[in-house]
């Protein structure tokens, strides 16, 4: 991640203004809505991101460590043009409009998660799981401003994968929002190694030094063994999940992290996609070779070469990009008696393929082989 005080494209300020200027006008509300602007005891610190489509910032919140994110975007152009102040509240808080029934917003909650997440026969405890984050004021009813808010932040992919995926506990937890503010715990540690070599070095430092300052400042093998198991149960969650299928689209150290407990906490679900994401951006897709078949960065499906039309079904599952992430990780430091099978089993998974659907057996058999073996070495121990 990017660590800067407030430049052009990151200012909290600005957030804040834009945000509080929402809630004094009622159209907004939320549960954080009172301390970021009355009480000012929801505090930004550091910027942490250096993209303007996502502000993310270190906070403090009634003294505790927190990640406030804010779609400042429009905020910024509302900070050069004070006259697009109220075009931001027409375009983004447009939904549900007056007059529409507690029904109704159910029913177009529940039409908007099909289309995000498909037909799951679960959407209905999902529907009353965004109600109850919504009534900010726990009355039992959902006022416009708590109704715009909330469908607001559904639009963000994030924020709708948070609530979709918070049942295993591998996802920051969400601790509040204001608008389409919101936030959520701090992670303690952003990377599986525990430290990160900064932007300006990655470039000048060769590969092989990278792996050298990973492998002093990574925790202890039994710690990272059980950092592991814990992004292994990520994959067996979000494969056939509660809530449908979830892709895991940058498979990277950098998206995956851990907290003080060496549980494993996925860092940046910004580079998850549900499956119906995917097959709406490859449907129709025109393409030449498979790469013109790929959603974020690795999700790639197969380009029929004759039709010039891209396939609906991403090649490489989530299992084998996690068992590729995992190798030089496990393998570094693991004991000698383990070693050998370890390696053989991640080169296994790794060789995994086709359509998740029809080999879902097998997925699942390498999957808790991997997840036994790692068990078996650290169970009975401190590292449990």
């Amino acid at each position: 991640m990017h660590y800067s005080s407030y430049s052009e494209l990151c200012r909290g300020h600005v957030c804040r203004m834009i945000i509080c200027d929402q809630y004094k006008k009622g159209i907004i509300s939320g549960s954080t809505c009172k301390d970021l602007c009355e009480e000012r005891s929801l505090l930004f610190q550091h910027c942490l991101s250096s993209s303007p489509t996502q502000q993310v910032y270190s906070g403090l919140w009634r003294e505790r460590e927190v990640i406030i994110k804010c779609g400042i975007e429009e905020a910024l152009k509302a900070d050069s043009h004070p006259d697009s102040v109220p075009k931001r509240d027409v375009v983004l808080f447009d939904k549900p409009t007056r007059g529409t029934s507690m029904d109704e917003f159910k029913e177009m909650l529940l039409n908007f998660l099909k289309s995000k997440l498909g037909d799951q026969p679960s959407l209905a405890a999902l529907v009353s799981r965004i109600i109850t984050t919504a009534d900010v004021n726990r009355d039992g009813k959902v006022s416009l401003a708590e109704a715009k808010s909330i469908w607001a932040l559904l639009q963000l992919n994030e924020f709708l994968l948070m609530l979709s995926l918070h049942e295993k506990e591998h996802t920051s937890k969400l601790l509040g929002h204001c608008g389409d503010l919101y936030v959520t715990e701090k992670i303690p540690h952003t990377s599986l190694y525990g430290v990160d070599v900064p932007p300006f070095l990655q470039s000048l430092l060769p590969s092989v030094v990278h792996q050298i300052i990973h492998q002093w400042f990574a925790p202890a093998w039994p710690r990272r063994a059980k950092i592991a198991i814990g992004l292994l149960e990520f994959v067996e969650e979000i494969f056939h999940g509660t809530y449908g299928n979830f892709y895991i689209c940058e498979a990277s150290f950098k998206n995956v992290g851990y907290n003080d407990k060496y549980d494993f906490k996925m860092v940046n679900l910004r580079k998850v996609a549900t499956e119906m994401t995917i097959r709406g951006f490859l449907k129709g897709r025109h393409c030449e070779q498979n790469v013109d078949c790929t959603y974020g960065k690795d999700c790639m499906a197969t380009c029929d070469k004759l039709m010039k039309q891209c396939k609906s079904d991403v090649v490489q599952p989530n299992l084998a990009k996690v068992c590729g992430l995992l190798q030089d990780y496990l393998l570094y430091g693991a004991p000698l008696e383990l070693k050998e099978e370890l390696q053989k089993q991640l080169r296994t998974c790794m060789t995994l393929s086709g359509l998740a659907s029809q080999m879902e057996v097998h997925h699942s058999l390498v999957l808790n082989n991997l997840k036994t073996l790692l068990w078996k070495k650290i169970s009975n121990t401190k590292y449990s």
